[in-house]
């Protein structure tokens, strides 16, 4: 059992575990079972993968170990911790401006979040009771123009979905956010594992494996490389100063760089093994991985409609378990900061975002073509930008001795060092230029 922290937050990880649940679950989310699917399809298989692997080592590793130290040595949240960390060093006050980039971010997502996540609550009914039988392509796309188009039911699945959100994140993050982490995940877990052997004993298995470790370079460009770079963030909860706020619970015996890897090899794993949830039923009934956004709501209610309903039932509640313990960390962001608000409780925080967040989302959902704008701004241009700024901040302008204390000395704080200096500020912000050009040019 981990020790108090002694100073900033009163609140605090209760345990390794807890910890390690919370900070997986808000790593793994709609990112993993959404998002990576779809745009590994766009993108050829595994030549994408392999370049998000690069940019889980090269860049979303050493910025989420830069969230987690510079959380804990600030013990506020990220603008506060920011602050006290500028000011303490006589650095440029302009630092906090990286704060609010990130919850600015953090919140976008969320705004977003919560109505994907509302149509995923949607689909678990319509799945359980066999809705999608007979499905082909334009009977599931009709279907999902129906679901969306429904504003008021998607609005009461969304409140609904916001409203748990708000009670547990009020809670706190011992009694509320790691205890419903230490629910959630293992749940998650063996469900994923259930789909994973139920679509690769029933799907086309091999075509999967050709699919998602043959790589094809002829299809790769600066907008894969975007891509990547966007889902890695995305997926880590990085850039966005997610983790730097969850670092700021973590305990004086918490091992950081052990526990980063952990967090980052278990987002990994759960983002590839995702694939052979889906792609197997995807090859099985001869569908398009290449699908888009569509994949995870048209192409795959497809193939459910052929299967027991149970299966769809349990995907879709999968998606929506990690879709709900990730978007607890993104709301917890701004919470965190109004808690350090002498005037903002963290009761009355939780419920103000909530009303914001629930009149944002019904923007959404009454004009949901921003959804696609406001996914590209935060996911792959907020969060990169985000990463570049970490990076010359750890870099640069905090102290080594700050670092060296959070991580500890040795090989990895060098490496790490190496990493946020030179590779993550020159090497994103190539790509997130060159990207731009590419997707506008």
């Amino acid at each position: 059992m981990a020790g108090p922290v002694v100073a900033g937050k009163s609140d605090h990880w209760g345990s390794r575990f807890g910890f390690i649940m919370a900070a997986v679950g808000s790593s793994v989310g709609l990112g993993n079972m959404w998002r990576f699917p779809y745009i590994a399809g766009e993108m050829g298989g595994s030549a994408f993968i392999l370049v998000y692997l690069g940019c889980i080592l090269l860049f979303g590793l050493p910025v989420l170990m830069a969230e987690y130290a510079l959380g804990r040595y600030g013990q506020r949240s990220s603008i506060a911790s920011i602050r006290k960390i500028v000011t303490e060093e006589k650095k440029p006050i302009a630092w906090v401006g990286m704060g609010w980039l990130g919850a600015i971010a953090s919140l976008l997502l969320f705004s977003f979040y919560i109505v994907i996540s509302a149509w995923v609550f949607d689909f678990i009914p319509q799945a359980f009771m066999g809705d999608f039988s007979g499905f082909d392509a334009a009977a599931s796309g009709a279907n999902f123009d129906d679901t969306t188009g429904n504003k008021l039911e998607i609005f009461a699945y969304m409140a609904g979905f916001l409203a748990l959100n708000v009670i547990i994140v009020a809670r706190g993050v011992h009694g509320g956010i790691e205890k419903a982490a230490e629910i959630l995940m293992p749940a998650f877990f063996i469900m994923l594992l259930g789909m994973v052997a139920f679509a690769v004993f029933t799907g086309d298995a091999a075509a999967t494996v050709q699919f998602l470790l043959t790589p094809d370079f002829s299809k790769m460009g600066f907008e894969t490389f975007m891509a990547a770079v966007g889902q890695a963030f995305f997926s880590l909860s990085v850039g966005s100063c997610v983790m730097f706020t969850y670092g700021a619970y973590l305990t004086r015996d918490t091992n950081i760089p052990k526990n980063a890897g952990l967090v980052a090899s278990a987002d990994t794993f759960v983002a590839l093994i995702a694939g052979f949830a889906i792609f197997p039923i995807v090859f099985a009934f001869g569908l398009n991985p290449a699908e888009g956004p569509g994949l995870f709501f048209v192409t795959m209610p497809v193939a459910f409609g052929q299967l027991p309903g149970v299966v769809g039932g349990v995907f879709f509640t999968l998606a929506l378990f990690a879709a709900f313990t990730s978007s607890i960390s993104l709301l917890e962001t701004g919470v965190s900061w109004l808690e350090d608000q002498k005037s903002i409780g963290r009761l009355k925080g939780a419920i103000g975002l909530g009303v914001i967040m629930l009149v944002l989302g019904a923007g959404y959902i009454w004009a949901p073509e921003f959804i696609d704008h406001a996914s590209f701004l935060s996911g792959d241009v907020m969060l990169p930008l985000g990463g570049v700024l970490i990076g010359i901040f750890a870099g640069w302008v905090v102290p080594k001795r700050i670092l060296a204390s959070e991580l500890g000395e040795g090989v990895h704080l060098e490496i790490v060092l190496v990493l946020l200096r030179f590779v993550v500020p020159v090497a994103i912000s190539v790509i997130l230029v060159m990207g731009l050009i590419n997707k506008f040019g």
